[in-house]
């Protein structure tokens, strides 16, 4: 074992014992499902922490630094268009909580499609629940070892258990406290590595990331328009996301969700000028890694600590989202017991694809694409529609999604060029025609 492994264990052990040992104890169902300690609901701080950290996870850092490579500054912008799904989200939420008194995302589909939509919602964001569990934890891993080796795996097995161990205490409690902890290494390792990259030795000026990318779609604007039209359907099948949107008031709620918008995209662009650094240095592979490794052990062990702290984040979170799906919202046993169990079958679920071929398995992931068809049916949640509108779309939305996966989308309809030139307009299409499939029924109906 090398001595940046020495070190990366202990990271990962002495951080999440802390975590553990600060987490609040869950006493009843309240706490450990919907945050309340001392019968007050996380205020605007801690929930725009939470939404912040849980949404910038290993992976998705991990990707605007490679975009920040690959495209320059463009390539952060464009992934931080996916930060817009906060500001849609939260509107629409404290709309439908105060004019449509909705609870919940199920109360809202139940009360106005049925229990099958209910049905449907519930595998969609449950497939994306246990994606959430091995995508993050690969990444931890590859910091550990190739893929293949024991201490990828054991690396991975040990910070789930660890994760695990701390969001059993506290459910809900722990994960939107941790959060915050969580968000505050967050910023000041990030605080470390912008200093670094910036500082005198290193010779990256503020005009050399403005001119490091070209503002073409072939060169992130692809992606950039992607991820905002996926920000009218992506944030309601995250339940993560949704989750906390029906916790606090709804005026804490709008504010939060709107200061995560804003904070959680400069976060992502923040991020991305680690790739853009390593663009303007000619380096290759991972962004982060490279960087890293080009600083010496202090700032690989500090980007090593940033994933661990994003991913833990992540899966604490995702833990607590299942447990409330089949608690709370699919009503299968609103007790502590029920809940910590739940918590246990999503980690041992979610690791399984571990140790098999994460290549195979990401066919199946249910992406950004494959829940367009969930657009209208939030956008116009407050029309009256026929349940076979709920069904109509979510089927297109899934057919486009396997379109774009098995690459089947008609070349003639895609009218840019490019990487991510055929996540767009597959988009774009696709959202146009669950539109038409929903409004449709409608119109017959009358």
């Amino acid at each position: 074992m090398t001595e940046v492994q020495i070190w990366q264990w202990g990271l990962i052990i002495a951080s999440s014992l802390m975590l553990f040992f600060l987490s609040p104890l869950a006493k009843d169902t309240n706490q450990f499902f919907k945050a309340v300690q001392k019968k007050k609901a996380p205020n605007t701080f801690m929930l725009m922490g939470s939404l912040i950290i849980s949404w910038i996870f290993a992976k998705s850092i991990t990707n605007a630094a490679n975009l920040g490579l690959d495209f320059g500054i463009v390539g952060g912008v464009a992934y931080a268009g996916y930060y817009l799904s906060f500001a849609v989200a939260g509107i629409v939420i404290y709309k439908m909580r105060l004019h449509g008194k909705y609870t919940s995302i199920h109360h809202f589909l139940s009360s106005k499609f049925g229990k099958t939509a209910v049905t449907v919602f519930s595998i969609l964001i449950a497939f994306r629940l246990f994606n959430e569990v091995w995508s993050n934890t690969m990444v931890i891993g590859s910091y550990f070892g190739d893929m293949g080796t024991s201490s990828y795996y054991w690396s991975i097995l040990v910070f789930t258990g660890l994760t695990l161990a701390y969001v059993l205490k506290g459910g809900m409690s722990s994960s939107i406290f941790t959060d915050v902890v969580q968000m505050g290494l967050f910023s000041i390792l990030l605080a470390v590595i912008l200093f670094t990259i910036f500082g005198k030795d290193n010779a990256i000026t503020t005009s050399e990331v403005v001119n490091s990318g070209i503002w073409s779609f072939e060169t992130g604007l692809n992606l950039l328009f992607a991820a905002l039209l996926q920000s009218f359907s992506y944030p309601f099948h995250d339940p993560v996301l949704t989750d906390r949107g029906f916790i606090s008031s709804p005026k804490v709620t709008l504010k939060s969700f709107l200061w995560a918008s804003v904070l959680g995209a400069i976060c992502i662009i923040l991020f991305s000028l680690i790739g853009v650094y390593a663009q303007s240095q000619g380096m290759q592979g991972q962004a982060a890694v490279q960087v890293g490794k080009a600083f010496g052990t202090m700032i690989l062990l500090v980007i090593n600590f940033i994933m661990i702290t994003s991913a833990a984040s992540t899966l604490d979170s995702t833990f607590s989202s299942f447990s409330k799906l089949l608690a709370l919202d699919l009503n299968l046993g609103n007790t502590l017991k029920f809940g910590r169990w739940s918590m246990v079958a999503i980690a041992v679920l979610g690791t399984v694809p571990v140790f098999l071929d994460a290549e195979i398995l990401s066919a199946t992931t249910i992406s950004g694409t494959m829940v367009i068809g969930l657009t209208p049916v939030f956008l116009f949640w407050k029309d009256k529609a026929p349940k076979i509108s709920f069904h109509l779309s979510v089927i297109i939305g899934l057919i486009f999604g396997l379109l774009l996966i098995f690459n089947w989308f008609p070349g003639n309809l895609i009218f840019t060029t490019g990487k991510y030139a055929n996540l767009l307009w597959i988009n774009f299409w696709g959202i146009l025609c669950c539109l038409f499939v929903y409004i449709i029924p409608t119109w017959i109906k009358k």
